[in-house]
């Protein structure tokens, strides 16, 4: 019985090792210049399409950063995010938390550019990484390698949404358990907190923290109250439709002052002060706000190529859509 028991112990092991090799090699095999045989412009196709969105409307590149990352976080990097519902099906587009989400006209514009040099080459899931790096470096952000080969996953489900995106109102245990089921760390979450620097909230992902922060009509201890008032000045209970920038004075720029904000208390969501509640996302903000974000741009180049790599699908796995809204 004993020895039953040790090899059915050994087998679960193996199986599990098995399990981490595997969930480690679809990013092992996400490589730099993935296309350079099969679509050598694919990349330059890709950036000269998103220049001629981001040259006239530098808003966009906060939500299409922003697309990247919630698709990152469900299921994995595998344009899942793009998937409209279906009679059967209600996918993540349409959950409250993406509601909001823009750009997608931006990606289906890309994948035409490159489905005519190309057809049925490069991934959607590819290019909403390559556009969101893309995005961030014309608007004075850091640029970064993206490593490509990720397929396109055929399942989008509404519901995967709540327990997998982090939230405005998550606080800091609840950020670092859904940073870390990612495989990111502490210093990633901070790190990618930092893309708050640019783009804009409407006042429904904050305004519990003006008017009814624990329900009894107060406001949230943790906000600058002088800050406060400025914002009840713009966002009044119940308001779904103004937008709010989420770094006042550089929304559309790319740079380190989100962390200054954060350290006066003036970070607009509670994920944002959550940060100050941890002794390493506190370092990190202090850190970035007191040298000028000596290095922000490394670290957010870092993480966004680590988020990236997130249950990515890979080799045989997916497929390559044709129109980035279906499967094919």
């Amino acid at each position: 019985m004993a020895t039953g028991q040790k090899l059915l112990s050994f087998l679960f092991f193996q199986l599990i090792l098995v399990l981490l090799v595997l969930n480690h090699s679809n990013a092992q095999e996400l490589k730099l210049g993935y296309y350079h045989k099969t679509c050598p412009n694919a990349e330059s196709i890709i950036r000269k399409t998103t220049y001629g969105v981001i040259s006239r409307a530098p808003t966009l590149a906060a939500p299409l950063l922003r697309l990247h990352f919630h698709d990152c976080f469900v299921r994995g990097c595998d344009g899942s995010v793009l998937l409209n519902s279906t009679k059967t099906n209600q996918a993540e587009k349409d959950a409250i938390p993406n509601l909001s989400l823009r750009g997608y006209h931006v990606i289906d514009a890309v994948k035409s550019a490159v489905e005519e040099a190309c057809p049925g080459v490069v991934s959607c899931a590819d290019i909403v990484a390559l556009v969101a790096r893309d995005s961030v470096s014309m608007i004075h952000g850091p640029f970064w390698e993206v490593p490509l080969g990720r397929r396109d996953g055929r399942v989008s489900i509404l519901n995967e949404i709540v327990t997998n995106l982090p939230a405005p109102f998550a606080n800091i245990t609840q950020l670092k358990q859904l940073f870390a089921a990612k495989g990111l760390s502490v210093k990633d979450l901070a790190v990618l907190s930092g893309g708050h620097t640019i783009g804009t909230s409407h006042c429904n992902g904050f305004t519990n923290r003006l008017y009814n922060f624990t329900g009894k009509g107060d406001t949230d201890p943790s906000m600058d109250p002088n800050y406060i008032v400025n914002l009840k000045q713009k966002c009044k209970p119940g308001d779904t439709t103004t937008l709010v920038e989420m770094d006042p004075g550089s929304f559309k720029t790319f740079d380190e002052d989100y962390f200054t904000l954060v350290t006066k208390r003036r970070g607009l969501f509670q994920s944002d002060a959550a940060l100050l509640n941890d002794a390493e996302t506190k370092a990190y903000v202090i850190l970035q706000s007191s040298t000028h974000g000596s290095t922000f741009a490394k670290d957010f180049a870092e993480s966004m190529v680590k988020m990236g790599e997130v249950g990515v699908l890979t080799g045989k796995q997916g497929e390559i859509r044709k129109h980035c809204a279906l499967v094919n």
